[in-house]
């Protein structure tokens, strides 16, 4: 099978190593922390729903400007390592302050530290990986990414795993630590990766139109995630007093996304990235719709598989998608799809205070925005199809 072939292809491509190895050990990093980060903040700070809100806010608004304006410069710089090695560099230290953190103050400054400049690791790691596979696999370098991509995947779903038993032992701190050694890790590869320069052979990387409406169409989609992200942890403690359940279903969803990011890449390159963006949107208002009216556990995880689809396409197929439009600008196109995202979450922590406390009709803002980003991907693929009659007739 031509997927298999390629994927042990994948990791005997040269000089990647410890770019894959990184991107698993940041990936274990973000799995221990992500499910416990803002119940650590409302329990073990104790900080109020509007001071979580606003760290994560002021947090992602600075990272928005980071990854933005080093994404405008960053295709003029000829070594990118430098940059997600400074970022890995910042977490570790704000770490360090989140860890002795016992107010607003401190936890602000940690996750400055943290957050500020970390879009510099994703975006400017994912460029740099492009650069490489589009070199050295020039065969099936999109499907390289997408399970580099997946790699991050596998890692946090170690993470949530191992996450949810050093909580039981270890408590919070044991959750911080493993994230600091996560962090630590990845600094360690990217410093022995060996960074390929230049540009790739012309020819390889074929781009899709710009697209307005797709762009704000992604925006809302990584909206309704975000707003997932930071409140499903808080509505599953609220409804069933047990912080660890969280790890345990999202080690459900990633162990989906393992699959579903091989499938939705091919599946993309064969019916078309914008078709597959619409099908997981779908999935997600199944999903979000089931969160709000669903009081059962049981629920939560049924529908997990329709959730990991839709994660794998909104990190693996919609980041090509987003690359491609910029083909020939591949660190600042990577750029942006972090800044969208980012953007994404900011919007999505603020969205809630509609609703009040953390109940579970929150999760009706998310399908409000994916039903208006359907709209939207449906009006761009009125449009595209349009083009080439508008072409006819004028000839």
């Amino acid at each position: 099978m031509k997927w298999l072939r390629d994927m042990v292809s994948f990791f005997r491509i040269p000089g990647a190593p410890p770019l894959i190895a990184g991107m698993f050990c940041y990936g274990i990093g973000l799995g221990i922390l992500a499910p416990m980060n803002a119940v650590y903040m409302r329990d073990g700070i104790g900080l109020s729903k509007v001071e979580i809100a606003s760290v994560f806010s002021i947090a992602l608004l600075i990272n928005m400007i980071v990854t933005l304006s080093v994404g405008v410069i960053s295709d003029r710089i000829k070594r990118k390592k430098t940059l997600p090695l400074a970022a890995c560099l910042s977490g570790m230290i704000g770490l360090a302050v989140y860890m002795g953190s016992d107010g607003y103050g401190l936890t602000l400054t940690g996750m400055i530290l943290i957050v500020g400049p970390s879009g510099l690791i994703m975006g400017q790691l994912f460029a740099m990986a492009r650069n490489h596979f589009m070199k050295k696999a020039a065969d099936f370098f999109e499907m390289a990414q997408i399970w580099l991509r997946s790699t991050l995947s596998i890692g946090f779903f170690a993470g949530l795993l191992i996450g949810a038993n050093v909580y039981l032992i270890a408590d919070f701190r044991g959750i911080l630590i493993g994230n600091f050694v996560g962090i630590a890790c990845l600094f360690v590869l990217l410093f022995l990766y060996k960074e390929h320069g230049g540009t790739a052979a012309g020819g390889v990387s074929q781009g899709e139109p710009f697209s307005l409406l797709m762009l704000v169409a992604l925006l809302l989609l990584s909206c309704g995630d975000a707003l997932r992200g930071l409140y499903l942890p808080l509505v599953v403690v609220q409804l069933f007093g047990k912080p660890e359940l969280m790890s345990y279903l999202w080690s459900v969803q990633a162990v989906f996304e393992l699959l579903f990011m091989t499938l939705a890449g091919y599946w993309a390159a064969q019916y078309g990235s914008m078709r597959i963006i619409r099908i997981a949107a779908l999935f997600a208002v199944v999903v979000y719709v089931v969160y709000t009216f669903s009081p059962s556990i049981a629920f939560f995880f049924a529908v997990q598989p329709l959730y990991s689809f839709y994660v794998s396409v909104l990190f693996g197929v919609a980041m090509g998608y987003v690359q491609r439009m910029f083909h020939t600008r591949i660190g600042f196109g990577s750029s942006l799809y972090v800044v969208l995202t980012q953007t994404a979450s900011l919007v999505g922590y603020l969205l809630p205070f509609l609703v009040q406390g953390y109940s579970p009709s929150i999760f009706y803002i998310p399908a409000a925005l994916v039903a208006a980003a359907l709209t939207l991907m449906w009006i761009a693929a009125r449009r595209e199809r349009a083009r080439p009659e508008r072409k006819t007739l004028s000839a």
